[in-house]
């Protein structure tokens, strides 16, 4: 029985997209802007976009300048009242998604800008799947239309993706630069790390649900991440005041790659004794903290057990 004859109007799914930041006023803005202009054609009867922007405690004026679109409702706006980096953030921008009771939950961080037909191919991509799926992700390119270094996913564990023109591939790791995921997986299977403060939260997550649910890449799906430069990070090179956040990084890879057993162990030793010769033969200056950062951070992992904390579905 259609609507004109008392019935209800099928209600439209919910997707909410969740954007975390900190001190990046202008990027936010222009994020936002793309999130604005997102065009679901003939799906905008079935499916309704809304905007979550967790705010690290900016203090560029973040908050000030997002006065006007959190009151004309265009956006839901929560400031988290400290840093909590990247992990701490998408862990509570998804809590509060999934808290709301929204089907769907689109995260990126605030560089990250979706073309006009992003979100449209991500739902029809999931359509096609008949919703069996854990995730889906967008191809994400850098500012030269070239594919960005550090949003590369994986398939399988150890392999980099380098062709994106299938329409859908597997996916085994995926960056939080624009991945959409059902709600009820994020409710089955946990929230990201918080602990982890920054790096490979994005990685242990979506290999959290990768091992459970069949994941895929959207050929058709594409951002365009504005960082700085396209490239990964490089424990060799990069400058000295990153090498704290380098330790952090070899600390959270010890809790992914725990996860995959005595292979996962093989793979970290092989791994950090190459990067330790890199250090030696490529690094431009202190060379000890860069190699202590490699193995201190790896140590620490080896005794780091952080909890994967759950949020509850509200009833429908």
């Amino acid at each position: 029985m259609g609507a004109e004859n008392g019935a209800s109007p099928a209600r439209k799914r919910s997707v909410a997209a969740v954007v975390v930041t900190y001190n990046r006023k202008e990027l936010l803005l222009e994020c936002l802007d793309c999130l604005a202009a997102q065009d679901l054609g003939g799906l905008g009867d079935a499916y309704e976009l809304s905007v979550i922007v967790v705010d690290n405690a900016s203090t560029d004026g973040t908050q000030e300048a997002l006065a006007p679109l959190v009151a004309s409702g265009r956006l839901v706006y929560h400031n988290t009242g400290e840093n909590l980096g990247g992990a701490g953030g998408f862990n509570f921008g998804m809590r509060v998604a999934v808290e709301a009771g929204y089907d769907f939950v689109w995260v990126m961080d605030d560089d990250c800008m979706a073309h006009s037909d992003t979100l449209r191919e991500l739902l029809l991509a999931g359509e096609g799947l008949d919703g069996d799926y854990g995730y889906l992700t967008s191809v994400c390119l850098w500012t030269d239309g070239n594919p960005c270094t550090m949003n590369r996913q994986r398939h399988p564990l150890h392999t980099t993706i380098e062709d994106f023109t299938p329409e859908l591939q597997p996916c085994t790791l995926a960056s939080f630069v624009s991945l959409f995921v059902p709600a009820d997986v994020i409710a089955e299977l946990g929230l990201p790390i918080k602990d982890f403060f920054i790096w490979t939260d994005d990685w242990e997550f979506t290999r959290r649900v990768s091992r459970v649910h069949p994941c895929y890449v959207v050929g058709t799906s594409v951002v365009t991440h504005k960082c700085k430069v396209n490239g990964a990070g490089n424990i060799a090179l990069d400058s000295g005041e990153r090498i704290g956040r380098f330790r952090l990084a070899y600390r959270n890879d010890i809790v992914l790659y725990r996860g995959e057993g005595l292979a996962g162990y093989a793979y970290v030793i092989a791994r950090d004794l190459n990067h330790l010769a890199r250090i030696v033969l490529e690094a431009k200056g202190r060379k000890l903290e860069r190699a202590r950062a490699v193995v201190g951070g790896t140590l620490e992992g080896l005794r780091f057990h952080p909890q994967i904390e759950y949020v509850r579905r509200p009833e429908k």
